[in-house]
């Protein structure tokens, strides 16, 4: 019985070891396919990594149609505030293009705080916020970072801090609800109800195809896309976002928007963006007070039912 519990242990340490090799493996990558190349190299070996090293998946929750109508409408909401900024507004109405964006932002993290809390009254951490597996999160988040800022920033000349500064702080919002939208509610909310591998396929597609608010075209979400499978399997290594905020990602996002040059942010949008951040993080807060204010009643009637128990022991 031992043997096969620590064998089964040693499987599941293989099979993660494989799958962060795999991630570091995607990342070196970026530099050398593009488009549908890249997100064809990734779906692929994913897939055959998936096969070889997973289990059948038990426990999964049951379709929950409300559920998926409700990612349903989120998405379509952040997709169409995503094009009336960049495609009706664009930089011409700048006002309207930054309010649009803003609220785009704001209804990806919002609203799947508001649904899971006040709704579900589910645990933050059933969208990856908290502290759970946090040793293994940091070390993962070190290296998948690390990595990216190599290929990346390393001995990147950066320009006068006016040109990037507010880049960053754009690339830090942007990833906020990024990893809170796609990873932690679309991934976890489908991964549970149809299995990982639906969940980080559905995670990805989705990703991808959010870029059409911007503007993008095929070859770029193609990119996207691949690059979307991978931010989803390292989110699933740990449940945690922190493994992809705010290192992984944010960087990706700083390096694409600094090297094509095309977006030109004043020092004024580093109070907006800091603004749209501070509402997120609000959000966050009342989520985290309400729940505790529901769930302490219950875990005062466990401990109250426990004294007894613990008393007749003492005797």
């Amino acid at each position: 019985m031992r043997d096969a519990q620590l064998s089964g242990r040693w499987s599941v340490s293989t099979s993660s070891a494989l799958w962060v090799a795999w991630v570091v493996c995607a990342l070196f990558a970026l530099p050398m396919l593009d488009g549908v190349g890249y997100l064809a190299a990734v779906a692929i070996s994913a897939l055959g990594l998936s096969l070889l090293t997973g289990r059948r998946e038990r426990g999964l929750r049951p379709v929950d149609r409300r559920s998926l109508l409700t990612i349903a409408g989120m998405y379509v909401g952040v997709l169409a505030l995503m094009r009336l900024a960049f495609v009706g507004f664009t930089t011409e109405r700048v006002a309207g293009l930054f309010l649009s964006f803003a609220a785009a932002l704001l209804l990806g993290v919002a609203g799947p705080v508001v649904v899971t809390a006040w709704v579900e009254r589910r645990p933050l951490a059933d969208l990856g916020l908290g502290l759970q597996n946090w040793r293994p999160t940091v070390v993962l988040a070190v290296l998948f970072g690390g990595v990216q800022f190599s290929l990346t920033l390393w001995g990147y000349d950066l320009p006068a801090p006016v040109d990037w500064v507010p880049l960053l702080m754009m690339a830090l919002t942007v990833g906020v609800f990024e990893s809170v939208f796609f990873r932690g509610y679309v991934q976890n909310r489908l991964g549970e109800q149809f299995g990982q591998r639906v969940g980080v396929a559905g995670a990805a597609v989705l990703y991808g195809l959010y870029h059409v608010g911007y503007g993008m075209g095929s070859e770029e979400i193609a990119f996207l896309t691949g690059l979307g499978v991978v931010y989803a399997v390292a989110f699933a290594l740990t449940r945690n976002l922190l493994v992809l905020w705010p290192l992984l990602t944010p960087l990706g996002s700083f390096y694409a928007n600094l090297g094509a040059g095309d977006i030109q942010l004043p020092w004024a949008s580093i109070a907006g963006f800091g603004d749209v951040l501070g509402v997120m993080l609000v959000v966050l807060w009342l989520a985290h007070r309400h729940l505790r204010r529901h769930t302490e009643p219950e875990r005062a009637a466990v401990r109250a039912a426990d004294r007894p128990a613990e008393a007749d022991r003492k005797r």
